[in-house]
């Protein structure tokens, strides 16, 4: 039996994959179109400093993680240690400090709203006792939704007695659970929460499905970790793996066709070369589809698919800023969230994620300098100009560094350098149509057993990354790799 796979995208979910795949001896191409390893979570370099491209806060690599289990499973630990203050989380009202010990952090939203102290309390217990059961589903990674007879088999041997706790969550969102504790006109406290969804669940409280969010919300207690130098270091972990199980990885090489002949599959990249596979595995994001396959392909895709294929999702402009530490009086933290609207909007620059490298992290910076980076969400209907882009993106990065400002008085007199993600750059460096990151909202409709499967409908064609089951952020994106490689390989592997 031929094992060759090509993989097209080096993104984390495609690395997993491949990685992985290499290791039990299949013959992995990976063909990548940036010279950088890792999308969204890669890097680039503006000597001496060196930026995230996307995604800075490590999560998974806690033992037993999904990170964690991938680099055991290669042969190639990645040893980091916890934050124990994960974040700080700038309100209108509020500022509150995400503490990764679960009991303290509880302790501290109770201080902050006294007389809804009892009503937290047992908010919180429900958020915890109902992520610790989904994790142990987690554990065995059962594929939702299942599609196939082994899929289904895997599920059922997956579920014990204490998963029926479950059931009458499945449509629920954290609304029906925050009202339930009356707790869903607690503003400060709701639009905490939605700070936290928006950067991982890509949606807010009202809409976002309950034990998802549950997860979300408690895995930073798990364990959450700044990477020196990046998150970039586990795809290069990924990539050594790969060549060292005789893999190939070919970077800019943007693939432009994906054609079915016979049993095998044929892709050609922008230079004109071809390359056959038994196995394709797409990470890309799904609305690339109609581009890289025929027609008569994309009519074959599963419903899902074919539904979601042309349904946009968030973009982002990332401000990415080297600052001089000593013009700042501090250091600036690790990470930060500032959301500046009492309404609690989430997008176009009332709320953002702000990263910051550690001093001393020779990696990103020279002493006595950090680089950081600044995100936002953004509705894609602001940038359809030329016009509304060029005013919407000096606009945006305007509305965030006079927020920031507010925070840290200095920073502006600290900037060294500043460059603009906005959503063309997005485009042009991930190859995502109009620049879309971040997946689906993990809402009701797009959750769990309305996900889209790995499985494309095409014999022996998959697909990974943040639009697939389970979502967004490398945890998600990794555990797609994984799903993929369980079933190229019909092995459980990790």
């Amino acid at each position: 039996m031929s094992k060759r796979v090509m993989v097209v995208g080096a993104g984390i979910a495609g690395l997993t994959a491949a990685s992985m795949l290499a290791k039990v001896g299949y013959q992995v191409t990976v063909l990548e179109a940036s010279s950088e390893l890792g999308g969204c979570a890669s890097k680039f370099q503006r000597h001496p400093f060196l930026y995230p491209a996307g995604a800075t806060l490590g999560m998974g690599l806690e033992p037993n993680g999904i990170h964690e289990r991938v680099f055991r499973f290669l042969q190639k630990p990645f040893p980091v240690e916890p934050l124990e203050v994960v974040m700080e989380m700038i309100h209108p009202a509020h500022t509150f400090t995400f503490y990764r010990d679960r009991v303290r952090h509880v302790e501290q939203m109770k201080a902050l709203f006294p007389e809804e102290a009892k009503r937290i309390e047992a908010f919180y217990q429900e958020i915890f006792e109902t992520a610790g059961i989904v994790r142990t589903l987690m554990q065995r990674l059962p594929i939702l939704p299942p599609t196939t007879i082994r899929e289904w088999s895997y599920l059922m041997a997956s579920i014990r007695p204490i998963h029926v706790k479950l059931l009458p969550n499945f449509n629920r969102t954290l609304h029906d659970v925050l009202k339930k504790h009356s707790l869903h006109t607690l503003r400060p406290f709701v639009h905490m929460l939605d700070g936290l969804l928006i950067d991982s669940m890509q949606t807010g409280s009202r809409d976002v499905s309950y034990l998802l969010a549950a997860v979300a919300l408690d895995i930073y207690h798990e364990g959450a970790f700044y990477v020196p130098g990046g998150l970039y270091r586990l795809a290069d972990r990924m990539g050594e793996s790969i060549v060292e199980n005789e893999g190939m990885i070919k970077k800019r090489r943007t693939v432009e066709k994906v054609t079915a002949s016979g049993n095998q599959w044929i892709v050609y990249d922008h230079r004109g070369q071809s390359y056959e596979a038994d196995f394709v595995i797409l990470n890309s994001a799904i609305q690339q589809l109609p581009q890289l396959l025929e027609p008569k392909l994309v009519q074959q895709l599963k419903k899902p698919l074919k539904q979601h294929v042309n349904e946009p999702t968030w973009v982002t402009l990332t401000l990415y800023i080297t600052v001089h530490a000593q013009k700042l009086g501090e250091p600036l933290p690790l990470f930060r969230q500032i959301s500046t609207s009492s309404d609690g909007n989430m997008a176009e620059g009332e709320h953002f994620f702000m990263s910051a490298s550690e001093l001393g992290d020779h990696r990103r910076a020279p002493d006595n300098y950090q680089t950081i980076t600044i995100s936002t969400h953004s509705n894609p209907a602001h940038w359809a100009t030329k016009e509304q882009y060029d005013h919407y993106r000096a606009a945006l990065a305007e509305k965030m560094l006079t927020a920031v400002e507010k925070v840290v008085p200095s920073f502006r007199e600290s900037i060294e350098s500043m460059e603009y993600g906005a959503p063309k750059a997005w485009e042009n460096y991930t190859k995502r149509p109009n620049g879309y990151v971040g997946g689906f909202p993990q809402t009701v409709a797009h959750a769990l057993f309305r996900s889209i499967s790995h499985r494309s409908g095409l014999n022996n064609l998959y697909l990974c990354g943040d639009h697939i089951f389970p979502g967004g952020g490398t945890i998600g994106a990794a555990a797609s790799g994984i799903h993929v490689a369980r079933s190229i390989s019909k092995n459980r592997l990790i």
